[in-house]
């Protein structure tokens, strides 16, 4: 039945959406959708409501990453490389509010419905959909104009300037709360609920707050205290817990693998299924010519050993090879990335090394399902777009920034996500009186007081725990961290040419040679030229697939440009500082 009132809505909203000649803002005339007649009932909030659901998030999210420092594909996106250039066309490079007109649609005429309870759950949903649309618009272009409402055709409001962040952040604030407030506390996989809103509330006042923080702008402590307060109540609910299934040495990556998503840890997840939806993860992680993910070094280098002190506090670390890197660490770093005896999910034995399909040799495995998944539009397993150790991780960052964090915060948040892979406890104490240089040099912007290390720590585990979540360059860009994108992008060490064994089972799994191949035993599964495939020292070195000067512009790379059209349109439209060239 949703499935066919999602279709149903779907036609009304293009209705609604492009039945008007002129603004894309414009009111849409009765004779295209009544709404004291349509709205009607709880049924009709809930069909238009289901149309909204597009606005959601698809398998993009499982692939945001690739356009972020944390994995490189094989073609590296404009933004990585500071290379965006300004867009002409109307409404392209995300300047558009189609999706707004339909949601403000329903705000202005749902109270028409006699039933009392629905119009409370439907009008929440409605609430959050507004706060969603404005945070992703706020996130990439900073000041966006607020339209609280459907306008009249000939408005002067439809050419107004953009609206400060301020104003239009207070208002996705009033949105969440009213969203929290009004909609169900129920647990549904793919429904939003008090519980999706508390999440989203969580994510968003996070990013404003550490944002306002970083880049110097006020009041950004209530945003803070809202992300920890959002958090807090959605762990004091109970309603979720972390995924255990599979133990240490597997729950992690055996809960982005489900084909089906549970909710026991997920809050929210786009349903996938192989009679009428899948998608393209699977093949963009392991085809060698289409995306051919690769885990970059300092991802790798990031993880702790398995007794919690630092990988890089390690002699040699820089030089060490393959297998020995792999060797007891964070038990999260083989459900990530293929270890020495990777097996696929649900095969009992270990697949060759097989280095084709990965740009940097760390082959990207988290949420890789069967291998039935691997080819093109073939994956069928759920996308997660809220789980609940994202409010863990939200909350104990939120007290960090705002100078109130403590042991129990961390033993609340951070250690739950360390006890599902049994790794020892991050200690408060120990983090600020020692903070890790490593993670200095990423982040150099970073607070600089007596929570500096737990700061840092924390910074660590969200890079580790929601790789590939699809949050990392939203995370680069509040905590200032652009220039982090200038540092190195590079893959797996080898010592020289000739024989590596990735396994130690006694044979060859790689053999590098730089034109004569020769000597390559038999059987070898990956041979590599390294006049192709260049390491950073020649013949020795890291696999460097990214050999490029990055320039992230710190006077305009936080933003995304508008479109030459719009603001040509709408003399009142002033672009982003430094993109008018």
């Amino acid at each position: 039945m949703r499935i066919i009132n999602k279709i149903l809505i779907a036609g009304l909203i293009g209705i609604v959406s492009f039945g008007c000649n002129e603004s894309y803002l414009e009111r849409p005339s009765t004779d295209q959708l009544d709404a004291s007649v349509y709205f009607s009932s709880a049924t009709e909030l809930e069909a238009y409501i289901n149309g909204l659901y597009d606005m959601l998030p698809n398998e993009d999210v499982y692939q945001e990453d690739a356009t972020s420092d944390n994995i490189l594909p094989l073609t590296v996106d404009a933004r990585v490389m500071g290379t965006r250039i300004v867009p002409v066309d109307k409404g392209s490079g995300g300047w558009t509010w189609s999706d707004l007109r339909s949601i403000n649609f329903f705000i202005d005429n749902y109270h028409v419905c006699p039933d009392e309870d629905a119009k409370k759950h439907y009008g929440g949903i409605a609430k959050y959909f507004r706060a969603w649309f404005y945070y992703t618009k706020v996130k990439r272009f900073g000041d966006v104009p607020w339209y609280g409402q459907v306008l009249e055709a000939g408005s002067d409001e439809l050419y107004k300037p953009r609206d400060s962040r301020v104003l239009v952040m207070d208002s996705v604030l009033n949105d969440l709360n009213d969203a929290e407030a009004m909609i169900d506390a129920e647990v549904e996989l793919n429904r939003i609920t008090k519980y999706t809103a508390l999440a989203l509330k969580a994510r968003v006042c996070l990013f404003e707050g550490t944002f306002r923080k970083y880049h110097g702008l006020e009041n950004y402590q209530k945003f803070l205290e809202e992300a920890a307060s959002a958090a807090g109540e959605l762990i004091s609910s109970g309603a979720y817990s972390i995924y255990g299934t599979g133990g240490s040495a597997a729950a992690y990556g055996n809960l982005l693998n489900l084909l089906d998503q549970n909710s026991t840890e997920t809050i929210l997840a786009k349903q996938y299924h192989p009679d009428y939806t899948v998608h393209n993860t699977g093949y963009l992680m392991t085809s060698p010519t289409q995306g051919a993910y690769g885990m970059t070094k300092d991802m790798i280098n990031s993880y702790l050993m398995a007794d919690g002190n630092r990988y890089t506090d390690q002699a040699g670390y820089e030089t060490t090879e393959f297998y020995e890197e792999m060797q007891n660490r964070d038990p999260r770093l083989t459900q990530t990335t293929a270890g020495p005896d990777f097996t696929a999910y649900g095969e009992s034995s270990a697949e060759l090394v097989d280095l084709s399909g990965t740009t940097t040799g760390y082959r990207v495995v988290k949420s890789l399902s069967s291998k039935d998944n691997w080819d093109l539009k073939m994956s069928k397993n759920d996308i997660i777009l809220f789980r609940y150790a994202e409010a863990l991780l939200v909350y104990a960052e939120a007290k960090a920034e705002l100078g109130i964090i403590n042991q129990n915060d961390l033993d609340l948040s951070v250690n739950k996500l360390r006890d599902r892979v049994a790794m020892p406890h991050l200690q408060l104490g120990a983090a600020n009186a020692n903070p890790d240089s490593f993670l200095e040099g990423m982040y150099p912007n970073v607070e600089q007081g007596p929570n500096k290390g737990v700061i840092l720590e924390i910074r660590r585990e969200r890079r580790i725990e929601l790789f590939m979540e699809g949050l990392r360059w939203d995370d680069l860009m509040r905590w200032k961290a652009g220039k982090k994108l200038e540092q190195a992008m590079v893959g797996i060490y080898f010592s020289g040419l000739g024989a590596h064994d990735f396994n130690n089972d006694g044979q060859t799994d790689v053999y590098l040679h730089d034109g004569d191949a020769s000597g390559a035993p038999a059987g070898t599964p990956t041979i590599i030229n390294v006049n192709t495939r260049k390491l950073t020292n020649g013949t020795s070195g890291y696999l460097n697939p990214f050999d490029y000067d990055v320039i992230f512009d710190e006077t305009k790379d936080y933003f995304y440009p508008i479109p030459i059209e719009d603001i040509a349109l709408n003399e009142n439209l002033l672009q982003n500082p430094n993109w008018e060239d």
